[in-house]
């Protein structure tokens, strides 16, 4: 068996005025090391990132006074990570596959895998023990970010091939969070990474995300059945809930009476995103009136998952204490569409061998003065 390199790539934002510093974040139950990589810029942001799962810990950017808030849910240390059930994934690193394949089960090559369900009859996020519960290899990169890589094993999950990924963190002078996802395999197989990150532009613990001004630039949606599946349909969003083509509220319609919103909980739903080409294009927009803070997320995605944060029941707490109540963050998932494998017609998530998988997602965060 031949191992596999990841493949790393340059980031082209670098900035030589940030800096990088890694400290010592516990270790986990087996006494295996973690570490806390901090990222910042001179503007302000700065960024936490931790070994343990690859998860983004904090988020950390000024408001319209110059206030700096961390915007994202997470705990205060480690074990917070490590012992807190149900899995809420705040801020990790998703795969081999994000988001739901149905049945624990998909076709390649005139082969079905079976894969870990632990999503009722469904594997979400990469199963049992996906890329979330993995420790991965860091290392400083170009003075302003951490590249984490991590080899995945073939037949972990039940997915094929071993599998190399990199992920490259950065934090640039324009306030953005990047994040660079590559991969290769030596068996074809099929991959679909993104962050969970979730967030509250107010600041995390402070309240619901009701009111935050949201527009996803999306014409169609992939509404779902009972299990959460796709069902393989590209619906248009006009005349319904998920009409965010124009800025609109979150809370607006999240009640509606709709069988789609009732599935969801509310929106937990993959949108399809009207591309132009390719690159790393405007998916959605965010904004907080109250503090200011506005969030631009660009992907080079095909789609992104809007989640509200439906399964929060206050039950989990953050730094300080703060309850993390029901819809009191949002997430922006860029993805390939869900269930993928189990549908032709969908963009594929399908890595072969010889190629290399590559996939990028910006978070740009500014302030609105008026």
């Amino acid at each position: 068996m031949r191992t596999l390199l990841p493949i790393l790539f340059l980031l082209s934002t670098a900035t030589m005025n940030a800096a990088v510093k890694s400290e010592p974040w516990g270790r986990t139950p087996d006494g295996r090391p973690i570490e806390l990589y901090t990222l910042r810029n001179t503007k302000g942001m700065e960024v936490t990132v931790t070994t343990w799962g690859a998860h983004v810990v904090t988020i950390k950017v000024p408001d319209r006074t110059g206030k700096i808030d961390d915007v994202i849910l997470g705990f205060e240390n480690l074990d917070g990570y490590l012992k807190s059930p149900p899995n809420p994934y705040f801020g990790a690193t998703v795969g081999r596959y994000g988001n739901r394949i149905a049945g624990g089960k998909f076709s390649l090559n005139g082969l079905t895998y079976t894969l870990a369900k632990n999503n009722g009859e469904n594997s979400l996020h990469g199963g049992t023990v996906g890329f979330d519960k993995k420790v991965w290899t860091a290392s400083p990169h170009n003075n302003d970010g951490v590249l984490m890589t991590y080899l995945s094993p073939n037949g972990e999950e039940g997915y094929p091939g071993n599998l190399a990924v990199s992920v490259t963190f950065t934090v640039t002078e324009n306030n953005e969070l990047r994040i660079q996802y590559s991969g290769t395999t030596d068996k074809d197989t099929v991959i679909n990474l993104t962050n969970h990150a979730y967030f509250n532009l107010a600041g995390q613990g402070e309240g619901d995300i009701l009111g935050h001004i949201a527009t996803i630039i999306a014409d169609r949606f992939t509404p779902v059945d009972a299990g959460l599946i796709p069902t393989g349909e590209l619906k248009p969003v006009d005349g319904t809930p998920f009409d965010f083509r124009k800025p609109t509220r979150i809370g607006e319609r999240i009640d509606a009476k709709d069988d789609q919103i009732a599935r969801g909980g509310g929106y937990d739903h993959n949108y399809v995103l009207n591309k132009n080409g390719s690159g790393v294009q405007l998916a959605a927009r965010v904004v907080d009136q109250k503090t200011g803070r506005v969030l631009e997320v660009l992907t080079t995605e095909p789609g992104v998952q809007f989640y509200t944060a439906n399964f929060l029941d206050g039950s989990l707490k953050g730094p300080g204490g703060k309850a993390y109540t029901k819809r009191s963050a949002f997430c922006l998932e860029t993805q390939h569409f869900p269930d993928s494998p189990n549908h032709p017609a969908f963009p594929s998530t399908t890595l072969k061998v010889g190629e290399t998988y590559r996939s990028e997602t910006v978070y740009r965060f500014s302030v609105d003065n008026r």
